[in-house]
């Protein structure tokens, strides 16, 4: 079977259900992955979705804060939702599909404006969730698995619009990237966009603070798709949706695309 995937934080799925419904009506992934939800589950507006034929559907919310949510074409069951760093977040869930591939989708913390642990307690809640997110794919060495989300780091240097001047802000550090990529180690997984696009300034998120985000064209890669290398190679297509970031009331991330042919 071939099906693509999106993932998007959306920064409220109840406030931007209209840009939901529009990137599915439009873009008609097959799965759909949403981050910072702010929503108890129970509360999202599902008839919409179902309408266009999502009526599969997993997650973990919270009212007002973080929630992660996958919407389905596709059978899906729910196999995990994991509270990493005891931090009592709704920032991970995990579902199979009938084919037997497991998606994981996260929500990393953003981690504050400090970059130290010792004065700025969200940073180091950031490193402790990577840290169990290592010990993690250590200890279940995960096959036939996709993981999503964002991750709220941008770790390479053509993934942000100037290396030299993010090195001290927080989502590019070196501690940061160092944490991520042992993450990214421990499971052994695929960076399937940049497998796909190895080359050159990409970007997935941009301030709302930029009066003109796209003329300033400050941004950073936070959001991810990934694969286990049993099946890295059977993705391609892989594509960021920079267009919606310029929608009406718009989130602050655009989606991210891959199609995998399993």
């Amino acid at each position: 079977m071939s099906f693509t995937l999106a993932t998007w934080n959306i920064n409220s799925v109840r406030l931007r259900e209209p840009l939901v419904l529009k990137l599915l009506a439009e873009e008609k992934p097959d799965v759909l992955c949403l981050q910072e939800c702010k929503s108890p589950m129970e509360k999202i507006p599902l008839e919409g979705l179902k309408a266009l034929g999502y009526t599969h559907v997993i997650g973990r919310g919270q009212k007002g804060y973080n929630g992660v949510a996958i919407f389905s074409r596709l059978p899906i069951r729910e196999v995990a939702a994991n509270d990493y760093a005891s931090l009592g977040h709704a920032r991970h869930i995990a579902g199979q599909l009938e084919n037997g591939v497991t998606i994981h989708n996260f929500y990393v913390p953003a981690g504050g404006d400090k970059p130290d642990r010792e004065i700025n307690e969200k940073f180091g809640q950031k490193l402790d969730y990577l840290t169990e997110m290592r010990d993690a794919f250590h200890s279940d060495n995960p096959k036939k698995s996709i993981l999503v989300g964002d991750l709220n780091i941008a770790p390479r240097e053509d993934d942000v619009w100037n290396h030299k001047q993010l090195l001290k802000i927080v989502s590019h550090t070196p501690i940061e990237v160092e944490h991520l990529g042992a993450a990214q180690e421990a499971g052994k997984w695929v960076d399937i966009t940049r497998q796909d696009i190895p080359e050159g300034l990409l970007y997935s998120w941009w301030s709302y603070r930029a009066k003109d985000w796209s003329a300033a064209d400050k941004g950073r890669r936070l959001d991810h798709i990934w694969a286990t290398p049993d099946i890295s190679n059977a993705a391609h297509s892989s594509r960021i949706l920079r267009d919606a970031r310029g929608w009406e009331q718009p989130s602050d991330h655009a989606p991210v695309f891959a199609t995998f042919d399993l």
